[in-house]
């Protein structure tokens, strides 16, 4: 019974909170729902956001396959709910296979997942399906049950203390229950996907036939979870509701319904395939970098993340972690003064030392978390500055304190590693690229295939990329995307590891440097410390959280992810 009134009592205080707010009427569903965000907070967080994710990942210089995107995305945003969003449609440089929308308008594929489809339906249905989160306004959704569920868990805590022992299972549970409307938005943007793409003269069907490639890839990746734990629909579920709710669509609006495969496939003919080498690649236990000219050793079995602002090496063991920032300082004090400042580090060693004829800055820090003691760092970092090429490079070494010791050596090994990149043979390299072939005769995926030259370890992967099973049939006239390797060009696969081993984690802690005052040089400075890199497995259509402020718009000196300078692309 009192757990009855203290239920009670919570309503009644979310009642009161919830009072002061408007409610608002969705496009889609014409129906009143509660909503924290107006259409012009929307728009604001759309624009906040775009300069973020075009920073994290870059855009793709094509201006082609931006014209295309941009004119389907308009045709279809005519006819969707919402036709009088600022819409922008953007290509993002990167090879994983992903679509999202955040709110306002603003769209993005990858060029991983352009190279995926296989023909104009299929672009067409993702497309809608974006559109379809950003006309039923999920992202405002998303974020009102946030607030709801945080406000009336609060209430039950507030007025509980019985409950705070529950605290954490009840989270956990109120979780698993917005991520089934999480689903649900995803399952109402595949309605949407069908809706908008079939009224465009599309056969939604392909939609239903692009899941199956996406099932396909998390498997292979081993990406595959429950149902009920994933905040996408699974695909392979997908692709039945999609197909029957094609058949509906199709029934009702009559006529016939576009494909267009041949004119897609010429359209990509020529797309990056996979990580773009210009952008930096690991290779023999080492990362080269063509671009900006320069190489360390990466230890063997780390995990590695790469992207336009920063590369990120991580223990598989989780003991340790390196990260790669590049800024604009003059100085390497300058650059040590402002990273410090910024991550709030107190400064236990400081030198100058040489790397491999550099003069670079060397530290040792540690960052205290904010609710613990003087006593009990939380991070311990070795960071070198190192000035090559006009910019800052600083390469940190992070680990708990318990753990550093052990991962010292090997910190130093990559950071003194760091070096002039003069090789032609690793400047010169090539990203893989899409090439789309005329069948000259009639036979199946795999053998054509291997009669162009394909590499035997290559085919699973090529036949993914076409969505379809190496045992079927091909037909002679019909087209075919091969990839054109530039391993390939160069000589062949090659399976073989390299000689260069990384020294085992030393036991002791290599003779302490000379410890110095800090420098007081002012300057500003963007690095910071990310969280440990993840191998991203998410194959289906999400949106990205939208709380990074970068202005960044685009037209930028990379750092040391990309290339040094991105075209801004004016086809929005």
């Amino acid at each position: 019974m009192k757990f009855s009134h203290l239920v009670i009592r919570s309503m009644l205080l979310l009642s009161i909170v919830l009072f002061g707010y408007a409610c608002a009427v969705n496009p889609v569903s014409g129906k009143k729902e509660i909503s924290f965000m107006s259409e012009s907070q929307e728009l604001a967080l759309g624009k906040q956001s775009d300069p973020s994710i075009v920073a994290s990942f870059g855009l793709y210089d094509d201006q082609t396959l931006q014209n295309f995107i941009n004119e389907k995305g308009m045709e279809m945003a005519k006819i969707s709910h919402r036709p009088n969003l600022p819409y922008e449609f953007k290509i993002l440089d990167s090879p994983v296979i992903n679509a999202f929308a955040v709110p306002g308008g603003y769209v993005y594929f990858t060029r991983g997942i352009l190279a995926h489809f296989n023909n104009e339906a299929e672009f067409a249905g993702v497309l809608g399906h974006e559109i379809g989160h950003v006309t039923a306004r999920h992202s405002a959704k998303a974020y009102t049950k946030q607030m709801l569920g945080q406000i009336g868990f609060m209430g039950l805590i507030i007025a509980s203390k019985e409950m705070r022992e529950f605290a954490e299972p009840l989270s956990q549970g109120m979780q698993l229950m917005f991520l089934k409307n999480s689903r649900d938005h995803e399952s109402e943007s595949d309605k949407l996907g069908v809706e908008y793409s079939t009224e465009v003269g599309y056969d939604a069907h392909q939609m239903a036939e692009f899941f199956k490639t996406l099932k396909r890839k998390q498997e292979e990746a081993g990406a595959s979870i429950p149902n009920f734990q994933s905040t996408h629909p699974d695909p392979g579920d997908r692709y039945n509701k999609v197909n029957a709710m094609a058949e509906e669509y199709q029934a009702e609006t009559g006529g016939t319904f576009k494909v267009n495969r041949d004119k897609y496939l010429r359209l990509i003919d020529g797309l990056v395939f996979g990580e773009d080498p210009r952008q930096g690649y690991v290779e023999d236990d080492y990362f080269y970098h063509p671009t900006l000219k320069f190489k360390f050793p990466v230890p063997r079995n780390w995990q590695t993340a790469n992207s336009p602002q920063q590369f990120q090496m991580a223990d598989s063991q989780g003991k340790g972690m390196m990260v790669l920032l590049a800024g604009q300082e003059t100085t390497t004090q300058a650059a040590a003064q402002a990273f410090n400042e910024k991550q709030q580090l107190k400064v236990l060693q400081q030198q100058q030392v040489t790397v491999n004829g550099m003069r670079a800055y060397r530290q040792v820090a540690e960052q205290v978390a904010e609710q613990q003691t003087q006593q009990a760092a939380s991070l311990r970092i070795l960071s070198y500055f190192i000035p090559y090429n006009g910019l800052m490079y600083g390469l940190h070494g992070i680990a708990k304190p318990a753990d550093y010791a052990n991962m010292e050596r090997t910190f130093l090994y990559t950071m003194e590693g760091f070096n002039v990149l003069s090789d032609p043979a690793k400047i010169n390299r090539m990203p893989d690229k899409i090439r789309v072939v005329t069948v000259d005769r009639t036979t199946t995926l795999s053998s054509f295939l291997q009669s162009k030259g394909m590499p035997s370890t290559k085919l699973n992967e090529l036949s993914l990329v076409n969505g379809m099973n190496l045992t079927d049939q091909v037909t002679s006239g019909s087209l075919i995307k091969i990839i054109e390797y530039d391993q390939l060009n160069r000589g062949g696969f090659n399976t073989s590891r390299s000689s260069t081993t990384t020294p085992p984690p030393s036991t002791t802690t290599n003779p302490a440097p000379t410890t110095t005052k800090p420098a007081d040089t002012k300057s500003t400075n963007t690095g910071h410390l990310p969280p440990p890199p993840r191998t991203n497995t998410n194959t289906g259509t999400q949106t990205p959280p939208a709380t990074n402020t970068n202005t960044n718009t685009g037209t930028k000196k990379q750092l040391p992810g990309g290339i040094i300078k991105k075209k801004k692309n004016n086809g929005n």
